[in-house]
Order: structure tokens, then sequence, then C-alpha cells
């Protein structure tokens, strides 16, 4: 019987490129089910959008120097075009700086407005009097409170998980100025989730306590136990959906508070497009209403947004949150400041048509119950030794010998043997057994339980020898073809949500018109007859050799180096009087002479005239200039600094240095103009 589902994927910031761990966490789980889901004949609306408000859009527009518009429609075009690519099937794929998600966004806050569903408080928040500006979420960096992370959010600890206010931080920082922030007083309305902690306590602690996955279940209770309190939904921000009542000049909806709502206006604008009622997919009890997320968003999508959704009254609640834990990247934790990722446009181009290499290795070892560690080395492993010797081996052998013995048709089926059966039989409970694991959101396990069914094809013509048999019994070998062409049928179909390329090409091969049902494997029946005639066959997968590898470690190395030096040189000092910056003398000088300091590695002596006097000058500056290559450069030089013994010289003055993007030693020339320093130094 055909049932509706409405399927979320986690809304990304479009502050940036989707990486793998967005993937492994998030969207291809939630492929692989809307897709299963599809294959079963339901009726699914699979919905996501560009998550285009909250703070790290208006902080990676201030670093940019252009505005947060422009910002989000940079990403949003690169992160849907990706997802395009990539093979993620969303029935709508939307973004939440839409009129028709302001107009959404805006009336459901309205609901609940006149409702009385709010608290309308004016609180003392943390304040940067030099930026004027209210510190909310991501613009103050602290201690978190839980776990004593150094670095946490004002919103969220992406140590922890934990998810605070700003206010709740220890020695909080502005992350605009780097100053210590003041309190002020500002007015906010709050959605008191403490008036919903009974009904919480009771969806969660009692109806879902059996059926969500134990980090889901376990994080909510957490937070339920600890005693739930008030949450803003309003910031004091100007970028984002403007609070819509009266004297709330300035603020802008939370964006955790905007957000899923974005899957309601995504889906009315699915809905739109395709003269479809939005309301079932959301208001009625017999639709299943499923969200896929990521870890750090447990809190929001279990607790905050259900909270909302009861509060306003027509909408039902989720029946599960599938959440993931965190990926890994060669042993260490993602991270999109630190480019420590790998990105998914530079995947899909330096492995163009290879789209299932990733979704399969991202799925065998998805992080479902604890965090999980993604390498180069297993995914050419995977690739290698799994979808090429396996899967792919088993195929091509298939439809070769096929065109070999009968000239591309299926050849008729004869008597059966025990080995035919018992692998038709593994054919036909294939289905039932991925079914058994998705339905129970075990995605890793649903791969592995796919991939033994081209395991068992590639053994049983391992062990029935077609090429061999031929030779004496050529009535034996058409029935092991037939079986064989029946295994690659049914892996053409039940392979689709896990690797939906490579099914369609493998259908296509197969020629396969009408393609057969995920049923018709289930009950099977014959799913290519005899006489059919298949296409001529090619590789559905290539070997990815050791330089391949190399290469993506190689940018991983250089990435990690880059962001060393930036660590190095993006420290920033006290700020002085501009008084005490014009006591500096500073004058053009040009080096006449260089020699090495005896017994230093570091050390150069220098002859410098500055054009009233020649000086003697310690620099240094040996590990990065040889003598004979400084002499006759003109210098900026510091004179009125007090003159310094150093192993015996008197150094009178320094040389202004400066530190290049890729942490070199380069002078400050005073015949150079334009400078692409990271900071500098006086050697």
């Amino acid at each position: 019987m055909s049932k509706r589902f409405t399927l979320t994927a986690a809304l990304p910031y479009t502050n940036g490129p989707i990486h793998i761990g967005h993937l492994a966490g998030v969207y291809v789980p939630a492929d692989i089910y809307a897709r299963y889901l599809r294959l079963q004949g339901h009726d699914v609306a699979f919905i996501c959008g560009s998550d285009e408000h909250g703070v790290p859009i208006t902080i990676k527009a201030k670093k940019e120097g252009i505005s947060p518009q422009d910002v989000v429609d940079r990403y949003h075009k690169i992160i849907e075009n990706s997802f395009k690519e990539f093979g993620i099937s969303f029935d709508n794929y939307s973004r939440t700086s839409s009129k028709i998600h302001h107009e959404t966004a805006s009336d459901f806050f309205n609901t609940l407005h006149d409702k009385g569903a709010f608290l309308e408080e004016t609180t003392d928040q943390l304040y940067d009097a030099e930026a004027q500006q209210f510190l909310a979420d991501r613009f103050v960096l602290g201690t978190c409170p839980k776990c004593g992370f150094t670095e946490s959010y004002g919103d969220q600890c992406e140590a922890c998980g934990t998810s605070h206010n700003a206010t709740d931080l220890i020695e909080p920082k502005s992350a605009i100025s780097g100053n210590v922030p003041v309190l002020k007083s500002t007015k906010h309305w709050y959605l008191p989730l403490d008036q919903h902690q009974e009904f919480l306590q009771s969806w969660i602690g009692t109806e879902h306590k059996h059926d969500w996955k134990s980090n889901v279940y376990g994080q909510c209770m957490s937070w339920i136990n600890d005693g739930l309190r008030p949450r803003a939904v309003t910031r004091d921000l100007d970028w984002g959906i403007p609070v819509p009542v009266e004297g709330a000049d300035g603020k802008v909806l939370y964006v955790w508070f905007d957000a899923p709502i974005g899957y309601i206006s995504s889906t009315k604008e699915w809905a739109r497009a395709n003269g479809k009622d939005w309301e079932p997919y959301w208001k009625d009890e017999e639709t299943t209403l499923l969200h896929f997320i990521g870890k750090d968003n447990i809190v929001f999508h279990c607790i905050i947004f259900p909270a909302m959704l009861k509060a306003e009254g027509s909408y039902i609640l989720p029946k599960n949150v599938p959440a993931n834990e965190f990926l890994n990247l060669e042993g260490q934790k993602l991270s999109t400041s630190k480019n420590w990722a790998v990105w998914l446009p530079d995947y899909l181009k330096a492995f163009p048509d290879q789209q299932d290499v990733l979704r399969y290795v991202l799925t065998a070892t998805a992080p479902e119950t604890k965090d999980n560690d993604f390498t180069w080395k297993d995914f050419q492993a995977r690739n290698n030794n799994e979808l090429v010797a396996v899967y792919g081996n088993f195929i091509n052998r298939v439809l070769v010998l096929t065109h070999k013995y009968y000239s591309g048709k299926v050849p008729q089926l004869k008597e059966l043997t025990g080995a035919d059966k018992d692998v038709l039989g593994e054919l036909s409970t294939t289905p039932k057994e991925i079914q058994q694991s998705l339905e129970r959101f075990r995605f890793r396990e649903a791969s592995q339980i796919l991939m033994n069914l081209a395991r068992s094809g590639n053994k049983y013509l391992a062990d029935e020898e077609p090429w061999k048999v031929i030779k004496t019994n050529p009535e034996r070998v058409q029935t092991i073809m037939y079986t064989a062409l029946q295994i690659a049928s049914g892996l053409s179909v039940l392979s689709e949500p896990f690797l939906p390329h490579t099914a369609e090409k493998l259908q296509k091969m197969l020629r396969l018109d009408p393609i057969p049902s995920w049923k018709d494997v289930r009950q099977g029946h014959t799913l290519l007859a005899s006489g059919h005639c298949i296409g001529k066959p090619s590789l559905l997968f290539t070997k990815i050799e050791d330089p391949e590898i190399e290469e993506q470690l190689d940018l991983l190395k250089a990435s990690k180096k880059s962001n060393a030096v930036k660590n190095t040189t993006a420290v920033q000092k006290t700020s002085i009087p501009f008084g005490d910056f014009s006591k500096m003398d500073l004058r053009v000088g040009t080096i006449l002479t260089a020699k090495k300091m005896p017994k230093t590695k570091k050390l150069l002596v220098l002859e410098v005239d500055t054009g009233a006097e020649v000086r003697t000058i310690v620099s240094g500056i040996a590990e990065a200039y040889a003598p004979e290559a400084v002499v006759g450069k003109k210098v900026t030089v510091l004179c009125n600094l007090k003159p310094r013994d150093l192993r015996g010289v008197e150094s009178q003055g320094m040389i202004l240095m400066a530190k290049s993007d890729d942490g070199q030693l380069v002078f400050i020339q005073p015949d150079i103009t334009h400078h692409t320093v990271s900071g500098v130094s006086i050697c």
C-alpha cells in the first residue's frame, strides 16, 4: 500500500561549498532512503534548500568586503549544482532568502505571537562597544560551560555539540574586534521551552525511547533532564527575516527559528510548481515526517522545532530523526574554517563520472553510531577491491560471455541445479534484507548486503566455470549464463538507492525496458527473458591508481601547511596609539655588504647606507636569504632603536620585513608599491 513521506535534509549554510562530512552525515543517507521509498511506490517529498541567514553568512561577507546577499547568491548556486551533479535527488531545493520563505516564516511567527506562545523579555546581552553591535551566536567566542572547549560559539559548541546562549560562555570575546564584551539591555521574543518540557518528556522519553537512535535519544534526554529554559527566537542583526511585529526594529528571526520553517516553505514551492496541495505533507497524520541531520542539529530538530510545531497546533511531528555522528578526515576533525576537508566540487573535478564511488565509500564507512574516519587510502581500496574487483568484475564477465557465446542474447533456461537455485534464492531474499536494514536506518549494513549479492554472483561464476564447461556441456552453460544475467538485472534494480549512476548505466547495458521493480526481484520473477538482446558491455568502475591518491594527499598537506602559516601570522598584537608609532624613525636604506655571522644559523651582518651614514645592522634573515642575494636591495630601516650587542657586534637598527601568504620572509621595499603580506616583522 502506498504511503506518504516527507523527508527533509538539513539546510546547508551558504557560506561555503558542501564537503564529504555533510554528504556522509546527511545527504547520502537521506538520498538512499528517498530513492528506496520511491522504488516501493510511495509518495515522497524529499525537501531541502540553502540556509541563507545567520551569523556565518555575515562574517563571511565582512571578511570578503561584500554583501551577505552576494555571499548567498554565489554559494547557493555552487551547492545546488554540486548536489545535482552528484545525484542527490531532491524533489525541491529552495532557499531561505526567497519570498515564499520570508512569508511562511513571518506567518508562522505571527501565528505563535497571536497565540501568546512567546515571552517578551528585556535582558542583558553581550555587546561589543567598539563595533557597536550585539554579539549574537558566532559573533562571540568563549569557553564552553559544559566541556571547557575554549573556542565555543555563542550558540553552540562544536566540540561537544551542546547548544547554549551567548551569555553562558566563560570569558567571552568578540569575534569582530577581539574585545571583551559588555552587557547591554535589549528586548527579545523567547520560546518558553520549559512550558513544553512535560510534552517533550513524554513524546521523546516514552514514545520514541526504542525507535530513535541511541545517540539522538541520549542527547535529547540529557537536555530535557537538565531542565529546559526559554530560548530566544529573535536576534539583534541586520541580515535575516525582520521580526514581523511592532517594536522590533533592527531585529530578525533567529536562524534556528527560521531555518526549519524552510522545509515547509520549500514544500510549498514544490507543490505550487507541480500542482499539488502542500498541506497533507505537513498536516496529515497519515504522513511520515523524517528529518535527516548531523548530530550538531539534534537539539534544534528534536526539541526546538517540535516545540514550535506543537505550539502552532496544526502540524505533524517527526516520526524519526536519524542523525549521524561526525566524519573525520585522515584522523583529524573536518574543519571548514581550517580548510581541512574534501570539497564536493573539487572531488567532482578530480574524479569525473565517479560519483558512485564516493557514495559507496561514504555509505560503507558512515558515522551512524560513532564518529568515523575517511582516508584516501581506504577510498582507493574500497573502489579497487570491492567496486572494481567484485561488482564491476561480475557484471563485465557476465556481459562479455553472453556476447561471446550467444551474440548478446539471453540464453534458454534449462534444468536448474542446487547451485543455481541457491544463488537465485539469495537474489530474491536480498530485497527484504536491504529493506529491513534501511527501515532501521542502517545504511552501512544495507550497502554490504547489496555488495554480498555481487560477491555471490562472482563466486557462482567462479564455481561453475562456464568458460570451461562450454567445451563439454554447452547446454549447462545456457542455464549458468541465464542465472548470472538474472543476478545482474537484480543488481541494477537494488543498486539504485546506493549507486544511482551505476544502476542507470547497467540498466542501459542490459536494455531493460521496462525496468523490473523491487517487487519483481523480491518475488523471484524473471527479470531478463530468454531471447532478450543486451547491449555492449562497458566498465562500470575503473581502478584508481596511486598517483591519483597521492595528489589528493598532497593537497591536504598543502592545506595543513597553509593553515599553519595563517595561524602563526594571524595573531594581532595589542593596539598602540598613533603617538607611539610617530616616535619611530623610519628611513630608506641600501644594503652595501652582507656576511654570515660565524657560528649562527639565522644572523647576517649587514652594512646599510641610510643616506646620512652607513650603519651596521644584525638581521635574523640568514635562513631565508643568502648574503649575496641581499646586496644592493633597498630596505626600510628603523633607525632610532637602541643599539644592541649581538655576538660581539653592535647592531645599530633593524630591518622591516613581512611574511607573505605562504609564510616566506619578504622585504618591506620602498620601491615596490603593493605587498600581499600577512604580518610584519622587524629583523
